[in-house]
C-alpha cells in the first residue's frame, strides 16, 4: 500500500479481545463461557446499530451494560458476576502481537490511532491497563458525533483532524461491516480475519486481508 500517512485501528475485536473478560471467567460460568461472551458481543453491536438508526444514543458503557444484562439473563449466569465482567471488560486483554505490532509501526513515524464506538474514557482506561499510553497519536470516540459506526460522519473525524486524504488512511478492523463503512467512505481498509471468517457482500471488498496485525508489517 502506498502513500499510507496514518494508520487507524477499530479498537473491539481488532486489538483488543472482546472475549477476554468471560475468558476470564469461565471456572465460574462453565463450557458455555464462550457462547455467553459471543451473544454478549453481538448483543451490543445490534443496540448500537438499532439506536442509531432511532435516533436514541447511549454511550458505549451504557450500551455494554444493557447487552450483558440481556446476555446473562439468556445464559442463566449468576446475577452476582455482573460487576466483575463489566470490571474486567474495562480492562481487556490485547491480542498476543498487538504491542510488538503497534511499537514497530510507531518507529516506522505513521500516525497512529484508534476510531472506536467506545466512549473517551473508556478507550483510555483500555490503553492504559495494556501499557500504549504513548503509542497512539489519537484516541476517537464516536461520542464527538453522538452516532455509531458505520455512519459516516465517525470515518469523517481522523479526516477533519489530519487533513489528509482519504485514501492516505489504512483503516484495519475486524468487523466485516466496520471493513466496509470505511472502505465506502474512501479508506483503504484492510480486513482483520482472526477466525477465517466470510466477508459480508457490503459494496466493499478489503484492500488486504490479514489474519493478524503481524502481517499488516508486510503490507504498510
Amino acid at each position: 500500500m502506498k502513500n499510507i500517512k496514518a494508520i487507524i485501528f477499530d479498537a473491539y475485536g481488532t486489538l483488543f479481545d472482546v472475549n477476554s473478560a468471560a475468558e476470564k471467567c469461565k471456572d465460574k460460568i462453565g463450557d458455555k463461557w464462550e457462547g455467553f461472551a459471543n451473544y454478549w458481543r453481538t448483543t451490543q453491536l445490534e443496540y448500537t446499530w438499532l439506536r442509531s438508526l432511532m435516533n436514541r444514543h447511549k454511550d458505549f458503557w451504557q450500551v455494554t451494560e444493557d447487552s450483558l444484562d440481556k446476555s446473562m439473563k439468556a445464559f442463566k449466569i449468576d446475577p452476582s458476576m455482573r460487576n466483575e465482567l463489566l470490571d474486567l471488560y474495562k480492562i481487556l486483554s490485547t491480542f498476543p502481537e498487538v504491542t510488538e505490532v503497534l511499537k514497530n509501526l510507531k518507529e516506522k513515524n505513521y500516525k497512529l490511532a484508534i476510531l472506536s464506538n467506545g466512549t473517551p474514557s473508556l478507550l483510555n482506561e483500555l490503553v492504559k491497563s495494556n501499557n500504549l499510553d504513548n503509542v497512539f497519536d489519537d484516541i476517537f470516540s464516536i461520542e464527538e458525533v453522538g452516532i455509531y459506526k458505520p455512519d459516516s460522519k465517525v470515518y469523517d473525524l481522523p479526516i477533519k483532524k489530519y487533513q489528509i486524504q482519504k485514501k492516505e488512511v489504512a483503516f484495519l478492523s475486524a468487523n466485516t461491516w466496520d471493513v466496509s463503512g470505511g472502505g465506502n467512505y474512501g479508506y483503504s481498509s484492510i480486513w482483520v480475519n482472526r477466525n477465517n471468517n466470510i466477508f459480508d457482500n457490503l459494496d466493499y471488498k478489503p484492500k488486504n486481508e490479514v489474519k493478524n496485525l503481524k502481517q499488516l508489517l508486510d503490507i504498510v
